[in-house]
């Protein structure tokens, strides 16, 4: 939804990144497709690459057409040639997130019905906390590399190079349609469990060619450092290059100080970002060469408009392509008109191609409000709403693999007309009298932590574990200064049964998941000495060198999360011992 057409063609082939590269790797086999630190590889290598790789999954590993495969593999060249060989076999994706670990990682699999894993071997200590448990499930695990030092599980790297490079014969995907499976994408659930989002043939090509109407050409080269198991940096970013034929600038992981000097080292000429990596870039000590870049375009989403002015005043005229969509979304905006702090506009087009509405939603009771006749009530221009899109045959909603009631529960029915059906965005927006879209907030049980959307009840989940917590509230607010919605955190405290609990409390729980690791990690309150005006009263007693000063006996805890680390509050001294010794083993 951005007011241009998609395009013929990205409506009607299936598979678009694969015979895309083909096409490329055909008439510019030399042109480079990705860089990696020193490394290049032209349409030419990655073509051979994924024949070789689709010849061994397929030849030696047996997988059949429409078998989902799941890739735990971070930001590198191996992701790219990976997913191109698994659509050549007409096997869909499932991208899983490689800071998962533990349970959650294993409901992830369960969830795509994921029989065959494909992992990095930076990525170990993840596939042997849970490998007792796939092989449980029945799933084979190989890493994509030369050697394994994890018995049960073979490196397939020896394999791949072993097989031959030529084109695979066609009828590995003489069933795939526009409607077929072509990957997973995964999102926070509420219940702190991902789910797994329906990625369609069809769909895939819609995302890919954002970039396109954008105006991304064959001669630019983009910067992705955005994580490539979540569809910015997959289908916008390595996909986008497949469209136009343009060049793709791979980094493991965002730097910021590092940001600028990478662009001028690989002459890039597109960005991508969330808008927190822009906050971040803003934040970062002012040079004298800011705007001695090849920088053009900017494309993301969840930029605020305060962010968007400082970025440009400091960085330079760049052109910032807003767009606001989700994942398992069925239509989006882009704003290409530049105006800053808009996600797109609305115009009868994209209302005809796909139907949305904003309407009235009472935040308190966290539902729709409803006139007499049980409808849904819109709103006024200047107000915000709720967004709702029509689920249709051009909008369709493909919901999650394996969770029926999950699904479910993202339509909501009975809109304008009885038995019309609706995509529910959970997001609240605005549009103005000049109709331009603003994104306004979230609604449910969910806030925006580092570019992705966390549940509430996953972080609650986390401070259960700790056993001398009774009860754990955790919600998303508005913090004054900060960017975007962080969590709020009220806790209780047990009363102590013993003397001994409080020396525990400086111990991690054993075979802590990452994710929880991290959690906790954002949560330490050694952090507060950056913020100064925080609640905690400096008195002696109960105190610890080098640490925050806290009032000793307090069974109460109320604190916010302040830029996504530290915390503003009071917490009981037990607690505040536990944060500080996560803080010192985790760093």
């Amino acid at each position: 939804m951005g007011g241009k057409s998609l395009g013929k063609h990205s409506q009607t082939q299936p598979g678009a990144g694969g015979n895309r590269g083909k096409d490329h790797a055909r008439r510019q086999p030399r042109r480079p497709l990705l860089r990696f630190q020193e490394e290049v590889y032209t349409y030419e290598d990655v073509e051979r690459q994924s024949n070789r790789a689709a010849r061994a999954l397929g030849h030696q590993l047996g997988l059949q057409p429409g078998q989902p495969v799941g890739v735990l593999l971070p930001n590198e060249p191996t992701y790219v040639w990976t997913w191109l060989a698994l659509a050549k076999l007409g096997c869909p994706m499932a991208c899983l997130n490689c800071n998962v670990r533990g349970q959650a990682l294993r409901h992830a699999l369960a969830a795509a019905r994921i029989t065959l894993l494909l992992a990095s071997l930076d990525l170990q200590a993840a596939v042997e906390e849970v490998l007792p448990a796939l092989q449980h499930d029945g799933i084979r695990v190989f890493y994509l590399s030369s050697t394994s030092p994890t018995p049960g599980v073979e490196a397939l790297l020896p394999t791949i190079k072993a097989a031959s490079d030529e084109p695979l014969p066609s009828h590995h995907r003489a069933g795939t349609t526009a409607s077929s499976k072509a990957m997973y994408i995964y999102t926070s659930g509420t219940t702190g469990l991902p789910k797994a989002a329906v990625i369609t043939e069809k769909k895939l090509m819609m995302v890919a060619s954002l970039g396109r109407l954008c105006g991304l050409r064959p001669d630019d080269v983009i910067y992705t450092t955005l994580p490539l198991y979540h569809s910015a940096g997959l289908l916008i970013g390595v996909g986008g290059c497949f469209e136009v034929g343009a060049t793709c600038v791979l980094r493991a992981k965002f730097s910021a100080s590092q940001f600028w000097d990478d662009c001028r080292r690989y002459n890039v000429s597109v960005i991508q970002y969330v808008g927190e990596l822009m906050r971040y870039l803003c934040n970062t000590p002012k040079r004298p060469n800011d705007r001695e870049h090849g920088v053009r375009m900017a494309l993301g989403n969840g930029l605020r408009a305060e962010v968007w002015k400082e970025f440009l005043q400091r960085f330079g005229p760049i052109s910032i392509c807003e767009f606001y969509g989700a994942t398992e979304g069925n239509a989006g905006f882009i704003n290409y008109t530049g105006k800053i702090g808009a996600v797109g506009r609305a115009n009868m087009f994209l209302k005809s191609f796909a139907p949305f509405e904003l309407i009235k939603y009472n935040v308190e009771a966290d539902e729709p409000v409803r006139d007499e006749r049980g409808l849904c009530i819109r709103v006024r221009p200047g107000e915000s709403g709720l967004l709702v899109i029509k689920i249709t045959k051009n909008t369709p909603f493909h919901g999650y693999a394996g969770d029926s009631q999950k699904t479910e529960k993202k339509i909501l029915r009975d809109v304008l007309v009885k038995g019309d059906a609706f995509f529910n965005s959970g997001d609240l927006l605005m549009i103005d009298h000049e109709k331009f879209v603003y994104f306004q907030d979230r609604v449910g049980d969910t806030f925006r932590w580092k570019g992705e959307n966390v549940a509430t009840t996953e972080v609650e989940a986390t401070l259960a574990m700790v056993d001398f917590i009774q009860e754990v509230n955790v919600y998303g607010v508005s913090v004054p200064g900060c960017f975007g919605d962080h969590g709020d955190l009220q806790a209780v405290q047990r009363q102590p049964r013993q003397r001994r609990l409080q020396p525990q409390c400086h111990q991690r729980p054993p075979l802590l998941p990452r994710r929880q690791e991290e959690i906790l990690r954002a949560l330490e309150p050694r952090h507060l000495r950056r913020h100064p005006g925080h609640e905690a009263q400096p008195v002696e007693e109960g105190t610890t060198p080098g640490s925050p000063r806290w009032p000793r006996g307090t069974n109460c805890l109320r604190a916010i999360s302040k830029n996504n680390l530290g915390l503003i509050g009071q917490f009981s001294h037990p607690l505040r011992s536990f944060f500080n010794g996560v803080g010192a083993r985790g760093g």
